[in-house]
């Protein structure tokens, strides 16, 4: 297939970034990305601690503004480039500050950090279906992404309830270029899985800096290598119902 450009993993100053979101706006058009999303990081957790996090909601507002702002640059300028809002959600927070904070129905995507255990699942199950229970459309539901996820830490009799999990809760598996050694062959059992549940995938960076914006190309390959075009695919059309 012909992969779009598409970058779904990005910071900026508004947590552990180096560079604005108009920075990365700007630059992401001189590399001719289509999709870009801004995912910084959500935290109380020991993160909090030691990077900048989306901690307030005063902060998230001036975020949030700001992606607005160059979504609506970007469509009045009839740009080729399509704008995401999102958030990296550290699954070390507590309940209460993810429920008090975050409004799902204000982000267009929604990554969770550090999955790596059967807790770690039930604890995103009880905050989306929260959400659920809050959000009275589906629809306004944001799409869900796993954020740089490692397999292994399921690979012993625990890929059933994770695909499971996946698929229930539309949760999509992201292939990141700066965590290569994830997509070892010890875990193709979980690719070919992937394949088979038709769970979608997507390409991040995890960019910290302008210059890791267009790094997607070992992502593309990978997908390729384990033959999951499709599921890209798949991503892509739910993207046109954003």
């Amino acid at each position: 297939m012909n992969f779009p450009k598409l970058n779904f993993h990005t910071h900026t100053i508004f947590s552990d970034g180096n560079n604005s979101i108009k920075q990365s706006v700007y630059i992401a058009l001189k590399l001719n990305l289509e999709y870009l999303a801004i995912t910084d990081h959500f935290s109380d957790s020991w993160k909090a601690n030691v990077i900048p996090t989306l901690n307030t909601a005063r902060k998230i507002d001036a975020y949030l503004t700001v992606i607005e702002e160059c979504q609506n640059y970007l469509k009045t300028t009839n740009k080729e480039l399509t704008l995401y809002k999102g958030v990296e959600i550290d699954i070390g927070s507590s309940d209460n500050f993810i429920r008090k904070l975050i409004r799902p129905d204000r982000f267009d995507l929604i990554l969770f950090e550090y999955l790596e255990s059967p807790e770690s699942i039930s604890f995103i199950t009880n905050i989306i279906k929260y959400w659920q229970k809050k959000i009275s459309r589906e629809e306004d539901l944001p799409l869900f992404g796993l954020a740089h996820f490692d397999p292994s830490h399921f690979l012993y009799g625990g890929f059933d309830r994770l695909i499971q999990f996946l698929k229930e809760y539309n949760i999509y598996f992201e292939f990141n270029s700066s965590y290569g050694d994830y997509y070892s062959r010890r875990n193709e059992v979980f690719f070919n899985m992937l394949k088979d549940f038709n769970i979608p995938v997507a390409i991040g960076s995890d960019a910290h800096s302008l210059r890791d914006l267009g790094d997607i190309e070992d992502p593309i390959e990978m997908i390729k290598f384990y033959n999951l075009e499709k599921n890209f695919e798949s991503l892509l059309e739910r993207l046109k119902n954003i």
